[in-house]
């Protein structure tokens, strides 16, 4: 269906250019948007494999699994339900560690595991029980710790002080993270919702 949007407005931006003369403005502007997506992303690259390098470290070192244990009795508190010696508490932790890091391409392997493991206590396949609706608004709400990809794009745009969004992401991410807890909560009490 994307594919279609896409093709849409493309074919749509090339008529409209055409029946209004202004062919050459859209050549003009498909090629400096080509220049100018290469440079960004060239840019990218090289602040990405920075900060990849550095949390590589983190892992490496034991940081990440330091911050795994630290965040374990909240995650005894979050899925009280699934007894504590489960696989997927292991994951679910990991998962986090990982998105707390900005490692989202370590992260959503183990999401998918925490996912999987989660469902082995599931009494109907195909229905989200609590605590899989519970890891997955604590996965939307993006916890982070270190915002990598919008250092990354802050960087490569030019900014003057790209480390300047980490405070905000932090203060952003308690505040979606609480929203999403307390509406995964909230639901989770409601008659309608619950898993019978």
């Amino acid at each position: 269906m994307l594919n279609a949007i896409w093709l849409l407005l493309m074919v749509g931006s090339a008529l409209v250019a055409i029946f209004t003369g202004h062919v050459k403005d859209l050549v003009l502007s498909v090629t400096e948007s080509a220049n100018a997506a290469f440079k960004l992303a060239l840019g990218l690259t090289g602040i990405l494999a920075l900060w990849l390098g550095i949390m590589r470290i983190a892992q490496d070192s034991g940081l990440v699994k330091r911050v795994t244990s630290l965040i374990t009795p909240v995650m005894r508190w979050l899925f009280h339900k699934v007894p504590e010696q489960h696989p997927s508490h292991a994951a679910m932790a990991m998962n986090i560690a990982a998105n707390m890091f900005g490692l989202n391409n370590a992260a959503t392997p183990l999401g998918i595991k925490a996912m999987e493991e989660l469902d082995t206590l599931n009494p109907r396949k195909g229905v989200a029980t609590d605590a899989m609706c519970m890891f997955l608004a604590v996965n939307t709400s993006s916890v982070q710790l270190i915002p990598v990809n919008a250092i990354a794009l802050l960087a490569a745009g030019g900014s003057s002080d790209p480390t300047a969004v980490v405070l905000p992401a932090i203060l952003a991410t308690i505040v979606s993270t609480i929203a999403g807890i307390a509406s995964a909560k909230l639901l989770g009490k409601c008659r309608r919702f619950s898993l019978k």
